[in-house]
């Protein structure tokens, strides 16, 4: 019984060499026309994968970065360089990122918003922004926000070409800490206020614009400028993330237009909305965290984030 399985299982073993022979001929028919695509299935797989995680990364990133006065541009240019994660246009991709953040803006501040739009349009038929405290914020809004958007339209390719590098990331980031610093100890002698006036919202307005380089933070130099104008903490950055809201829909819809117009394929287009769902959802977690933060702290934690930040970056660079 034993000899004659024997027997038997060697036709078996020689037709399965004979299949695996054939269909390794078909493989190398296959390459040798040009189909070598055939074996990279697999790879396109999992660099659409690793493309969508880095995609969450730069989300939840952006969520963070944008409304902690820590720079979300510095970071994402960063983070962009360490994932080597790179679309037809990572700067629009980047920008992108911010219709997360504006849906988390309008969704945390919704009854506010409602307010100012109501508020705005009432002025249209009778201006009275001196006494209507509603109007007032309206525009002090729109004020604040036309420095930024004016600089940023005409500026922008400018900033893209000379100032969107890491070393200048590390050197703002490291300027941003020191002018913390020196305005929280200026602000412990004076007495700050709730109320936001148009020279106000001309300064912040003019934070908005300084920006727009790598590393500032929007967040960051609008809350210092309602700071040194003697808002308090609270009011301050209520008032900043307010006046990003006409801003950062301006920038995010313009950039996402180029972006689109770039054909990204459909795995990109899955990295964009990944990418806009995490910064969404992380966003209006920070915002409600800062807002309480800021209430009872100051910036200093943030300045010393600058410094062991910029100082790891520039660490980076010398070593890469």
């Amino acid at each position: 019984m034993g000899a004659g399985h024997a027997a038997v299982a060697v036709p078996h073993v020689f037709k399965v060499e004979v299949a695996l022979d054939v269909v390794h001929g078909q493989l190398e028919h296959l390459r040798a026309n040009g189909s070598e695509n055939w074996y990279n299935d697999d790879a396109r797989i999992h660099s659409s994968s690793m493309g969508s995680i880095h995609a969450f990364i730069l989300g939840v990133v952006q969520g963070i970065t944008e409304f902690l006065p820590i720079s979300s541009s510095g970071h994402l240019l960063a983070f962009h360089d360490f994932l080597k994660f790179d679309l037809a246009n990572s700067l629009s991709f980047d920008a992108s990122l911010h219709l997360g953040t504006l849906l988390a803006l309008v969704v945390y501040f919704w009854k506010d918003v409602v307010g100012l739009v109501k508020d705005f349009f009432r002025s249209l038929r009778h201006w009275d922004v001196h006494n209507d405290t509603g109007q007032r914020n309206a525009w002090t809004i729109l004020v604040g926000a036309i420095p930024a958007a004016a600089v940023g339209f005409f500026a922008d390719s400018w900033v893209e070409e000379h100032v969107r590098n890491l070393w200048v990331v590390v050197c703002t980031l490291a300027f941003g800490a020191l002018v913390f610093f020196m305005v929280e100890a200026w602000v412990r002698r004076q007495q700050l206020r709730p109320d936001v006036t148009f020279a106000t919202a001309w300064v912040v307005g003019f934070a908005q614009v300084i920006a727009l380089i790598p590393g500032i933070s929007r967040s960051g130099a609008t809350i210092v400028a309602g700071l040194y104008r003697k808002l308090d903490r609270a009011a301050a950055a209520r008032f900043a993330f307010l006046v990003s809201l006409p801003v950062v829909a301006g920038a995010g819809l313009f950039k996402a237009t180029e972006l689109f117009q770039a054909q990204p394929s459909q795995a990109e287009l899955w990295q964009i909305g990944i990418g806009i769902a995490a910064s969404t959802v992380v966003g209006y977690v920070v915002i409600r965290f800062l807002l309480r933060y800021l209430q009872g702290h100051s910036l200093a934690v943030f300045a010393w984030y600058r410094l062991a930040a910029g100082g790891a970056l520039a660490i980076y660079l010398v070593i890469r």
